[in-house]
């Protein structure tokens, strides 16, 4: 099964495929969380490390990542798409997941041709507001150019994420069951 959860900064994604992860865990099932921005981070950290400082390995610095997502984009239009595919191909675990889809051009169009079920991650806009908050992000990009298209990508199933981490567990355990 490969699964892809969409949805604005905060809205739960990440949260969701750790969620994914325990229950496949619970089952025997192994799973591998595979990200589109892997590039980015790598090449946030050699920009820091340029500039002097140090960051640690996935914190978001998001208004760089996007400069940098921007710009793989302008030179490679399917840089990212081809790097997680290649990555795809050296896992064999029964649950691939992502948790950072936003482009529907040419990302989601490449992760559904590979089998991806698209979740669309949805809350309260106060609750993402109150959530990301909390982040301990170095950047944050409260309303981002890169999700602005994010509900032009077609979804398999949608999860409402406005209460406990214990509601959302069911909620994504319903969905793997129904997603089979």
């Amino acid at each position: 099964m490969r699964v892809a959860f969409i949805g604005p900064t905060g809205s739960g994604k990440s949260t969701s495929a750790e969620l994914v992860e325990e229950y496949a865990a619970a089952r025997g099932r192994t799973t591998a969380r595979i990200k589109l921005a892997d590039p980015l981070y790598r090449l946030q950290q050699q920009v820091y490390a340029a500039a002097g400082r140090s960051i640690e390995p996935y914190a978001q610095d998001q208004v760089l990542l996007e400069a940098l997502a921007g710009e793989l984009r302008r030179i490679n239009p399917v840089s990212l798409a081809t790097d997680l595919l290649r990555r795809l191909e050296r896992t064999d675990a029964d649950i691939i997941v992502n948790d950072d889809l936003r482009d529907p051009h040419v990302d989601a169009v490449r992760l559904r041709a590979a089998g991806f079920r698209v979740v669309r991650v949805r809350c309260a806009e106060q609750t993402r507001l109150r959530r990301l908050a909390r982040r301990a992000d170095v950047a944050a990009v409260r309303h981002s150019a890169t999700t602005s298209e994010i509900d032009l990508i077609e979804t398999d199933h949608e999860i409402l994420n406005n209460g406990s981490v214990a509601e959302l567990r069911s909620a994504v355990e319903q969905m793997l069951e129904g997603l089979g």
